[in-house]
């Protein structure tokens, strides 16, 4: 599976998120044993900085709204005092891609640009989350000046995943 994104390939971009994919993969796999989702964002600034990180509660926290992204994105508003993150060009990584819910979150954040592990589609295949209906939101974001590059070192998110179902951990969406 190769590299998306809505802009020509910048390679140190690439780069730089695969090492932070890598890492947030890794500390994903520790977080879903302290009972987390099998998803973890992080927020940096254009210097690298780490502006906030957070795993996914759902489950944990008994709310639908308790995603990863969604929680580092409340974490850099409450650090910045500020609902609207465009002026500090912020970044963000998440494990894999964002679902529909997240989309809007980061939309309406100010975020600046998103890089993801996992394509939802191979979410939906490997766990049975539910990622929702997102048609051309890679052209979306590109018109409101959100850069996108995902599929990111996807063969070890997958595992991730594939290995928190295996040990049984909940599926949450709601039944239909």
């Amino acid at each position: 599976m190769s590299i998306i994104a809505n802009e020509e390939i910048d390679n140190a971009k690439l780069e730089n998120a695969r090492k932070i994919i890598i890492d947030l993969q890794n500390e994903t796999k520790i977080n879903v044993d302290r009972g987390k989702g099998p998803f973890t964002a992080a927020i940096f600034d254009d210097n690298g900085n780490l502006i906030a990180k957070s795993s996914n509660c759902v489950v944990e926290l008994k709310c639908s709204n308790e995603h990863a992204e969604m929680l580092a994105i409340m974490i850099a508003e409450e650090k910045f005092n500020n609902y609207d993150l465009s002026k500090y060009n912020l970044s963000l990584y998440v494990t894999s891609e964002p679902c529909i819910m997240c989309i809007g979150g980061i939309m309406w954040s100010g975020i600046k640009a998103v890089y993801y592990g996992v394509p939802s589609k191979r979410v939906e295949e490997i766990t049975g989350f539910d990622e929702g209906f997102k048609p051309g939101w890679l052209e979306e974001f590109k018109k409101r000046g959100i850069t996108v590059y995902g599929n990111i070192e996807h063969e070890l998110g997958e595992k991730v995943l594939e290995d928190y179902v295996k040990a049984g951990k909940p599926i949450y969406k709601p039944d239909r």
